[in-house]
């Protein structure tokens, strides 16, 4: 896309006429999702998780193999029925079974992200409800139920998604997801006028609304960006140079649009320094993803909302989840420490999902360095 890209390799680009960002509504969503490669092939996944009115008090999620499902319908917990074939460990949502960010044991990731005004589920019809979901049901059933995209997109294109009001929200979850497998290839998966599509994602970025496809066509805006210095000029017998670093990068957008941080993500991660390990990929991944953390009244949830006193920033927390080691690394809004999860420890063997606290105590973690008199 840019000048250089992570690797050397060219991601394609959709042959469309560009869209402006400015033709665009103001959209209040804001969580941004990211995949690296590190040099030895091995891949690291992770993402912001933005709120505005209220903590989502997410846990760590550990899912047994053989833990049984049920999809929601509009007529309760009445939709299909789904057996774990794989462990899981992620992180939940509102104190319940509803996975936001996860990877099963297989190495495939996957997060769901807020898509408002354009995720367009199928009609609820009685007749379907056993095999029937809702969106808050798609990633537990994507985690449980596959190891690689082949596999997603055979048996996501089987089961009917409709609409069911959340009532933490009072409104339908719209929602699309981004999934990784531990080769590196990502998908986009959304839902418009009832259907399912998938998007094949080389360039491992996702953040919100529009469509997908939109944000790809609205690159082809930005392909001046890159990592180095423009060249000095000489005009009418005047030289002008860059006041400083950083000049290669005039014109990338700056605010918290999901378009805006789309192409800041593209940008960030194209030009990702170097690394050798996926140990060492997730410094860098953490290092990206730092830049999206927002101010409270930054995100979805956020107009009109009073603004619990408990919460420090509308960036609740940040995940990496290495898929080649088979680890969780996450910092939250109260601690800024990283904490990890290593799924070759965890047992998935036995009966109900077990629950850890994001934070034991929601302060941060200081370490006191002043000398002894």
């Amino acid at each position: 896309m840019f000048s250089f890209v992570r690797k050397g390799r060219f991601a394609p680009m959709v042959a469309a006429l560009a869209m402006g960002v400015l033709t665009m509504p103001s959209f209040a969503d804001a969580c941004t999702g990211i995949r690296l490669t590190a040099q030895d092939g091995g891949v690291v996944y992770g993402r912001s998780m933005e709120w505005g009115a209220f903590d989502l008090n997410s846990r760590v999620a550990i899912v047994p193999r053989g833990h049984v499902f049920t999809g929601s319908t509009p007529e309760g917990p009445s939709g299909k029925s789904w057996e774990a074939k794989y462990g899981v460990v992620a992180l939940d949502m509102l104190e319940k079974d509803l996975l936001a960010d996860g990877m099963n044991e297989a190495g495939l990731a996957a997060g769901m992200f807020y898509h408002p005004g354009f995720a367009s589920y199928a009609p609820y019809d009685a007749a379907e409800a056993a095999n029937t979901i809702t969106a808050v049901d798609v990633l537990g059933y994507i985690l449980t139920q596959y190891a690689t995209i082949e596999e997603v997109k055979a048996g996501l294109s089987q089961v009917r998604v409709v609409p069911v009001v959340e009532e933490a929200i009072g409104i339908p979850v719209e929602a699309h997801w981004m999934v990784v497998e531990p080769s590196g290839k990502a998908l986009v998966i959304e839902y418009a006028d009832g259907a399912v599509q998938f998007f094949d994602a080389p360039l491992g970025v996702i953040t919100n609304a529009p469509e997908y496809d939109w944000h790809i066509t609205n690159l082809n805006n930005y392909l001046n960006l890159s990592p180095v210095a423009l060249p000095s000029r000489n005009l009418s017998e005047t030289d002008f140079a860059p006041l400083g670093a950083g000049s290669g990068m005039i014109g990338l957008p700056g605010d918290n649009t999901p378009p805006s941080r789309f192409v800041r993500a593209v940008a960030w991660t194209q030009t990702a320094r170097p690394t050798s390990t996926t140990a060492e990929t997730a410094y860098e991944l953490f290092r990206i993803l730092d830049n999206f953390n927002l101010p409270l009244g930054g995100a979805e949830g956020s107009d009109g909302a009073v603004v619990p006193d408990d919460m420090r920033s509308s960036t609740i927390w940040t995940s990496g989840w290495d898929l080649a080691e088979g680890k969780l690394y996450f910092h939250t809004q109260h601690n800024r420490r990283l904490r990890s999860v290593d799924l070759n420890k965890v047992s998935f063997e036995g009966e109900g999902v077990t629950h850890i606290p994001l934070d034991r105590n929601k302060a941060q973690d200081v370490l006191e360095l002043t000398p002894e008199p």
